[in-house]
């Protein structure tokens, strides 16, 4: 798969999630082998307002390239002055959100809100590609419903119009995140343009990375969800691929190792505070499959500062065996 200068054979993504993919979470994805990033999505409106926070979350470092920024919104002028904006922190490439389901934003007409009027996201479309130099990709969805699917169309138009990549969640919007993702429109997305597509939706152990490619012919695999649920995805992935054999879960001290270096990564770049408590939302994954997670997490969840947590995490590893494998819960 070639984007731009970025070249990756059968990559794995990590998608552009809210309040999930930030700097800290990015650099454990990275750590775990992902082969490209992506932002939060970003606000186009609050960019052309010039809104502080909103342009903070376009900050990343130069070892997390490649990296792209997601810009979402329903005005067409201020996708185009988003995506200057994205530009000018110098990302790999700058990806339009056409795909999320949810009401705030899909029923503005933004995310997957766009694809109940595709002349207007063709519009959208042209002027973020003729306001930019950095490739410009696009992630969707199949249709809004089972009774509008225009995926193959929207493909087209996105090619024609210059979209340098393509990323298909592989369900409906009213679908959201339930019901059964629909890998066979990939093949067809496949023989109807030249531009990569990248599959997601439901990827959540290697097996299914290793399906993905082989059923559907994707030239990439965007993992979401599956990778706030177990960040070693990556990893066990690729391992997966290479040799045919699983690697072995993580042990308690390599998922307790790893959260701590996330905490660490949190309060460096947030400060101590925000750091903890945006944190909380990753306990789940980390601590997936541990002896009484509830309540450690419980515990875990009353603490705004680190060294709590620190201790407390220590202390759990002293009273358990620390090289006992962690299953999957």
């Amino acid at each position: 798969m070639k984007i731009g200068t970025v070249e990756i054979e059968r990559g794995l993504l990590l998608a552009p999630m809210e309040d999930v993919t930030d700097l800290p979470f990015r650099l454990i994805c990275k750590e775990m082998g992902a082969d490209l990033m992506y932002t939060e999505f970003v606000n186009s409106d609050g960019l052309v307002r010039g809104n502080a926070k909103t342009r903070k979350k376009m900050a990343f470092l130069e070892h997390e390239r490649p990296i792209g920024i997601q810009i979402y919104g329903g005005n067409v002028d201020a996708m185009e002055g988003a995506a200057r904006e994205a530009e000018s922190f110098n990302p790999d490439l700058i990806d339009i959100n056409a795909g999320c389901w949810v009401r705030d934003v899909a029923l503005r007409g933004a995310g997957a809100g766009l694809l109940r009027d595709l002349p207007r996201l063709e519009q959208m479309v042209n002027a973020v590609v003729r306001s930019v130099r950095t490739p410009v990709t696009l992630k969707t969805r199949l249709g809004w419903d089972a009774k509008s699917i225009r995926i193959v169309d929207v493909a087209k138009m996105c090619e024609q119009s210059g979209i340098a990549a393509l990323t298909v969640h592989c369900r409906t919007r009213d679908q959201g995140h339930k019901g059964s993702v629909d890998y066979s429109w990939i093949p067809r997305i496949k023989e109807a343009v030249g531009i990569p597509v990248i599959l997601n939706g439901d990827i959540v152990t290697p097996e299914d990375v290793q399906n993905a490619f082989a059923s559907t012919g994707c030239d990439a695999v965007m993992i979401g969800r599956g990778a706030i649920n177990n960040p070693w995805i990556f990893r066990q992935a690729k391992h997966f691929m290479a040799t045919g054999t699983l690697l072995p879960e993580p042990t308690l001290e390599e998922r307790v190792d790893l959260l701590k270096k996330h905490l660490h990564l949190a309060v460096e770049h947030k400060g101590e505070r925000t750091g903890v408590i945006e944190l909380r939302k990753h306990y789940s994954g980390f601590l997936r499959g541990l002896p009484h997670v509830s309540k450690i997490r419980t515990e875990l969840m009353q603490f705004t500062e680190a060294e709590p947590i620190l201790q407390h995490l220590t202390a759990f590893l002293e009273y358990y065996s620390p090289g006992a494998p962690a299953g999957p819960a």
